[in-house]
This record gives structure tokens, sequence and C-alpha cells, in this order.
């Protein structure tokens, strides 16, 4: 295991041990799971199934391959308060929150100590490599991040999404003062009781320390350019609070103000140089150097649905490097990114092989080849995979339902690059198309307009004969000609080259694709709806495949409808 570091964080040191970690991964894998099952014979899933020691061949042999519904039942007798060992030998004293976004309600997931260990050991992973390119000396960081609350359960159980679980943890402060990036903003902040007063108070702390900024950063990139689009449209009010030194009436949660009343002191100054620069800026180009300029990057997970944010992030960011960050689940963490110079487009992650036990479901365009999964060292470069976990907060060969591509090793651990969710898919009749193919398609037709696509879904309509895709745009304000929005519509519908859904388009038993355009802020409405369920912004993911279970996001999105156009691409 590799050294727990309680002072000055030394990156050389700790990318030595990384290595010395993934000389054999496949002794570390052995080693792994048999910590994990020898912690753990005792609990009743691992009874039920008769394990005699913790080989791997045996332990495959028996335990079944599993999804969240199947454990469910053994998760909701942990939430609803019951004591005895069920998945874990030691209690499970916290409970971790999904977005929620995929299926319309949060899954509740096992989380621990251990979990928040292997949380710091990812961290630290990829700020050892990313501070080889770019050092961080005694710096701050622009953290985007949001703390929703946590509640009790019926079992008395303290609940919460997986980023709020990690932010109130005393080891993710330690943690990142012994990076020396502590965030720029204080606890009250980060923990505020409404989303829209943190996020406004994030960028206020950071322009109070605009001089010290070195790194901007969020879990996801959506919520780094949310933070931005907000910016835009209080810039004057923040130089107004910096100017006279008073906080704005919109702040009224008791202890964030109190924290923040004791940041802000009247600096004309520095109100004056913020206006200035923002008043020369044209479009807002290069936003994020121009108020920070001694940013040495942009930080956080902008792979797959993230992809699309990626053209306004860029906007924003400048000659800033973008930087994809982790990649994990609600369920736990997979691997680091340790090729930080590569584009956030073709980033990988090398797989931590003391983290969990990890099995690969071998694919073939999305269809498994066949039901035996191999180990992490048996994957083969360029092959794609669905990830089975084992971890330490009792999930057993549970199917994570993420698609990855292995792109190399990292001596004996494989670089793995996320495909797409295997379960976002939008399928009617032999049709398969992922979130990854509307992605594309999206990024094709949309170059076709003189504006931009702020943000998009799609879900399948099978109201009537034949079904059809739906796809929904939320434009800038730009007013888009109406023949050049019904060739978007027909470049979607022609963008989907899945054989099954081109036949079954030219046979008609799949119907022309819809373009439904939705009224400028739709979006945050959806997202409004997920923070009222108690979602945390850090975690949120705009649904990009709406199922027929999210029914209140087909309702915001029904509601606002203000445009359809049906394509015409095949007669």
């Amino acid at each position: 295991m590799m050294k727990k570091i309680d002072e000055r964080f030394d990156s050389e040191q700790f990318i030595q041990e990384f290595d010395l970690l993934t000389k054999d991964a496949e002794k570390v894998q052995r080693d792994t799971l048999k910590k994990i099952l020898n912690d753990n014979f005792d609990s009743e899933y691992l009874q039920k199934w008769k394990l005699e020691n913790a080989d791997p061949e045996i332990y495959k042999a028996k335990v079944p391959l599993v999804t969240h519904h199947d454990l469910e039942p053994y998760i909701q007798r942990i939430v609803d308060g019951e004591i005895t060992p069920i998945l874990t030998k030691k209690p499970i004293t916290t409970i971790s929150l999904s977005s929620g976004t995929t299926q319309g309600r949060p899954k509740f997931v096992p989380f621990n100590d251990e979990l928040v260990d292997t949380t710091m050991q990812i961290y630290k992973t990829s700020f050892s490599f990313r501070n080889r390119l770019f050092p961080i000396r005694n710096g701050k960081a622009l953290q985007f991040i949001y703390s929703s609350k946590q509640f009790k359960t019926k079992g008395g159980l303290a609940a919460g999404t997986a980023t709020t679980n990690v932010y109130r943890s005393p080891q993710f402060k330690k943690t990142m003062n012994s990076m020396q990036i502590p965030c720029s903003s204080p606890d009250e902040v980060i923990f505020g009781p409404d989303f829209h007063q943190s996020l406004y108070c994030h960028l206020l702390c950071a322009l109070i320390h605009r001089n010290e900024i070195q790194v901007i950063s969020s879990t996801f990139a959506h919520s780094i350019v949310h933070a931005f689009r907000t910016f835009e449209q209080v810039w004057e009010e923040l130089c107004t609070n910096i100017r006279e030194g008073v906080l704005s009436d919109r702040i009224n949660g008791p202890s964030i103000r109190i924290a923040m009343e004791k940041l802000l002191k009247p600096n004309p100054e520095l109100a004056d140089l913020i206006y200035k620069n923002c008043s020369s800026l044209i479009d807002w180009y290069r936003l994020i150097p121009t108020l920070f300029p001694n940013a040495m990057y942009v930080y956080g997970i902008m792979t797959g649905s993230m992809e699309p944010y990626l053209k306004k992030l860029r906007h924003y960011a400048g000659e800033l490097p973008l930087l994809s960050s982790d990649y994990g689940s609600s369920e736990g963490w997979i691997g680091a990114n340790v090729k930080p110079q590569s584009p956030p487009e073709c980033a990988t992650y090398a797989v931590l092989p003391h983290i969990g036990y990890f099995e690969f479901i071998p694919l073939n365009d999305g269809f498994e080849l066949e039901a035996k999964p191999i180990g992490l060292t048996e994957v083969k470069i360029g092959e794609e995979y669905e990830i089975v976990v084992t971890n330490f907060a009792g999930l057993y060969r549970y199917r994570l339902g993420d698609v990855v591509k292995v792109t190399g090793f990292y001596n004996s651990t494989p670089e793995l690059q996320f495909v797409c969710r295997k379960n976002l898919m939008l399928n009617i009749n032999i049709d398969k198309n992922t979130e990854r193919d509307l992605q594309l398609a999206v990024e094709i037709s949309g170059k076709l307009l003189a504006g931009e696509v702020v943000d998009f879904t799609s879900l399948v309509d099978v109201s009537n004969e034949p079904g059809h895709y739906v796809v929904f745009w939320e434009l800038s304000g730009n007013l888009e000609d109406e023949r050049i929005l019904g060739e978007c519509c027909d470049c979607l519908d022609r963008s989907f080259v899945d054989a099954g859904y081109v036949s079954s388009r030219k046979v008609r038993a799949i119907g022309p694709l819809e373009l439904r355009l939705v009224k400028i802020g739709t979006f945050q409405k959806i997202l409004d709806h997920f923070l009222g369920m108690g979602a945390a912004f850090s975690q949120y993911k705009t649904p990009r495949c709406v199922g027929k279970s999210n029914v209140e996001v087909i309702r915001i999105l029904s509601s606002n409808v203000v445009k359809s156009y049906f394509s015409s691409a095949f007669g």
C-alpha cells in the first residue's frame, strides 16, 4: 500500500510508489481481493455463496455477477437500520446517493472510510502526475464544489451524495492542504444551504484572491461552464460588492454571510481592474485567464457526457490547458489520469490495482462476446469491455454499466478510455445508439448553426407507430433561420450511422427523427428539479437519454417546446 503523507506532499515519491504498485498488478489484485473477502467472510451475502477461501477462481465461480437491482434488497435493509453484517462485517454508517439523472431517482450505495481512502489515493496519484507538468507552489484553487445536505435514513445512517460524503471527510481538506492548493472559498460556502448563493460566493472569493488562483476546477466540466455563464450575468454586481465592501442582498444564509463579510473589504482598485478587464473582452473569450492571470490549468471530468461542454470551456479558457480528471462513479473509483498532457477527448485512466478488484466483460459493438469476465491484466489493447467491480464497501462482482476501451498499459495495469454508459441507449427496433452516438450527431449537426447548442437531450417516442427519436435542443439567444434548422434536423437523422437504425429508417420501421427546440432556461429548470430532489450540483449530469420513468424531466421538456421539425433525410 502507498505511504500516507501527513505533511508536505512529495509528488515524485508518490509516483515512484505508484510505479512499484503497478509493476505486478495481477499480484496486487489477488492481494486486494483476499483482503476484501477476509474482512467480510462473515457477511450474510458472502456466506450465502459458501466461499471456502479468497481464491479468485473460486470467487468468480461461486459469486454471481450482479447489478444494483440485485443488491437493492440488501442495501435497503442497511438503510432501514439492520446492524447485522449484511454486505460487510464492519457496519456501514454512511450511504451515498447517485445523481439520479438516469432513472429519475437516486440509487442508494454503501459508503465507508475505505472509499474515502481510495478517493484520496486517486486525488494524490493524478495530482502527482499533473504537478510534474504544472508545479503548484502555495497557491489557491477556485473549486466549484458544493456539498448538498446530508440526512438521516430511517435506520439513522448519514446519507448524501458521494461528493458530499467526501467533502465532509477530514481527509479531504487535509489532502488539499498537503498538496498546497486549498480552496479559495471557506467551508461555509462549500457547505452553504443554497447552491445559487454558494456559486455567487465562490466567484466572489476567487476574485478577492485572483492573483493566488492557480487552478480552476470542479467535478464536471458542466459545472465550470455553468459558473462562468453565471458570471456573465452577475459580474457587475460582484464588482460593486468588491468596490464597496458590502455583500449582495442575494446572500441571506446566516453562516455563509458571516463568513463572506469577514473576507470582503472595500477595494475600489480591484473592482476597477476587474471591470476594465471584463469590459474589454469580446464575447467573453479568454475570460478565465483574464480574471486569474496566474492560473495554470482548468481541471475536471471532461469525458463522456461532459464532452459537449468542451467547446464553450475552451472559449472561456483561451490558451489555458484543459486537463481531464479521474475516472470513477458513485460506487467508487477506477483509475487516475496519469497522462494529463493528453487532450480531454483522448484522456485515459490507469487503473489503481489496490483500490478494488476488477473484472472485464468483453464486448463487440456493445454486445457481450462471452459470459465469462477476464482479469485486470488479461485485457487486450484496442478491445472494449464492461467493467465489473468488487470494492471495500460491500459490492461484489458489481456490473458498473460503463463501456471502456483499453488503449495501453502503465507497467502492468491497463489504461482505459471511457466510451459510454452501456444502458443509456436509444432503441426502438434493431437500432442501438448510445449516448456517444447522440453526442456525435449533435456535434455534427450543430456546426450548421450560427449560434450554439447550449444543451441537449433525447428520448424515444413510441406513442404512435412507428416510433421515432426525439432530440431536444436549447439554443443560445441567436435567431436561427428556419431553413437552417430544417437542415439541422435532417443532418441529425443522417448522423446516426448504426446499421440497425439506418436500415430501419429506410424501410420505415422507425419514423423520421424529430428535433424540438425548447425555451432558453429549460435545462436550468431540469437542473433545479434535481437539486430540489437533494442532488449536489457537483455531481449533476444532464440526462442525455430520458427514460419513460423520468416523468418530471419529460414534463419539463414537453411544456417548454417552442418549435418542432421532422426529418426528411430518408424521403
